[in-house]
């Protein structure tokens, strides 16, 4: 009965299909989310708690840092794989590392110590831009990764190859740069829109192009990444893109932190998939991931974010609020959390709110009061709508609480 109350035109006529494949994703929140210019690194206990959380909501892999830069990444990127090693969590541990043996080594040191296996995601430019910058030839950068592949396959460690900037980049010199990397043992290829230059047309181009070249070469165990970021606003819909093309895992951060505007919500997009009905993941816990790494990297949420955001269901508008308020004394919480809302509170740790405010009626008062125990009177009611009527904001709980101790 309670799908007969909505009809989703999201599901009609040709719309998108879940793919067959078992999606995905890598958590990129500990190490491209902190390049954000405005976060503030963790500390150890505080990045494992971020992990632990990440491991509850089904994340399969996680970037836990860059450790060939020394000195306190190393050291805190050790301790976090640790933990994950003891902890004995499902979520597997990977590491950032340019495409050179320097950076692959303490990666290689850090599998040994803690006895589990790790992949470093192995990064370099890619597109003609970068290389004219950086003075580098398309041969420079294919014996580059020929050389750091083969050491990492060597010490044991899974190689995903990061072409940095991909969705700027030619077709041929990505045709070269993958096969050099996946001959020299390569098991993953990351496609990135770096710049966030991307829309989902350009995405999907790109990773059918991919999947095309790797089926053509019979070279179906190579798994494809796609990693985005939000410089135009479409990292959500780019990674669902890139699924629907033919992607194996998404990437993305808590919040969308990151460089410039940041990465691709990690949140949001798995809030659109499990509303999709794409995963089943138990997302239950994804309010208190992006709460604890917003207190933790020192980055506030933005009051009307997704899910996340302060006001996400939070309500004082009189209609509004009083479909909620009939939804809840039928006793009916799945009506209560949809009645006027797309996204259920419920299934992402939050609530259906009902605040006070100038736009207010009656129904949002009895409501507030009788969820906190106090008596409900004609006076205290009146009294209360009055103050609301004559603010200018929301009232908050001391301002109520005030006229109910008068009247």
């Amino acid at each position: 009965m309670d799908h007969d109350l909505i009809y989703d035109w999201n599901g009609a006529g040709d719309a998108p299909r879940r793919p067959a494949r078992r999606i995905e994703f890598d958590d990129e929140t500990l190490r491209d989310g902190l390049q954000s210019p405005s976060a503030v690194s963790p500390g150890v206990d505080q990045k494992i708690e971020i992990v632990r959380l990440m491991d509850a909501m089904g994340i399969d892999t996680a970037d836990i840092g860059l450790p060939g830069a020394g000195g306190t990444v190393m050291a805190d990127t050790l301790a976090v794989a640790r933990a994950m090693a003891n902890e004995k969590m499902r979520i597997v541990p990977n590491c950032a590392a340019r495409t050179l043996e320097a950076d692959i080594r303490p990666i290689a040191e850090i599998a040994q110590k803690t006895g589990r296996p790790m992949a470093v995601a192995m990064f370099i430019g890619s597109s003609p831009i970068r290389q004219y910058a950086e003075d580098w030839t398309l041969q420079s950068i294919a014996d580059h990764t020929r050389r750091a592949t083969e050491f990492a396959v060597k010490n044991g460690i899974e190689v995903m190859y990061v072409t940095e900037d991909t969705t700027r980049a030619h077709p041929k010199d990505l045709e070269t740069l993958f096969l050099t990397a996946i001959e020299a043992g390569a098991r993953r290829l990351c496609l990135c829109d770096t710049c966030g230059h991307a829309t989902p047309h350009g995405v999907a181009q790109l990773v059918s192009w991919t999947r095309g070249l790797l089926d053509a070469r019979k070279l179906s165990h190579v798994r494809i990444d796609f990693h985005g970021h939000m410089d135009r606003g479409l990292g959500v819909w780019n990674s669902i893109a890139a699924l629907q093309a033919g992607a194996d895992r998404l990437h993305g951060t808590a919040l969308g932190i990151g460089e410039r505007v940041g990465n691709t919500p990690l949140d949001q997009l798995l809030v659109n998939l499990k509303l999709l009905g794409w995963i089943d993941n138990d997302l239950s816990r994804l309010y208190e991931y992006c709460t604890t790494v917003s207190r933790h990297a020192q980055v506030p949420i933005p009051h009307g974010y997704p899910v996340a955001g302060r006001d996400a269901f939070e309500t004082a508008t009189g209609v509004h609020a009083a479909a909620i308020v009939k939804a809840l004394r039928k006793g009916d919480a799945w009506l209560a959390d949809r009645v006027y809302s797309g996204v259920p509170a419920g299934e992402f740790g939050r609530a259906q709110e009902i605040a006070i405010g100038p736009m207010s009626g009656k129904s949002n008062v009895v409501h507030w009061l009788e969820r906190r125990g106090h008596p409900v009177t004609e006076p205290r009611v009146s009294a209360i709508l009055e103050r609301a009527k004559r603010s200018d904001r929301l009232l908050t709980e001391e301002e109520i609480l005030d006229v109910v101790r008068k009247g």
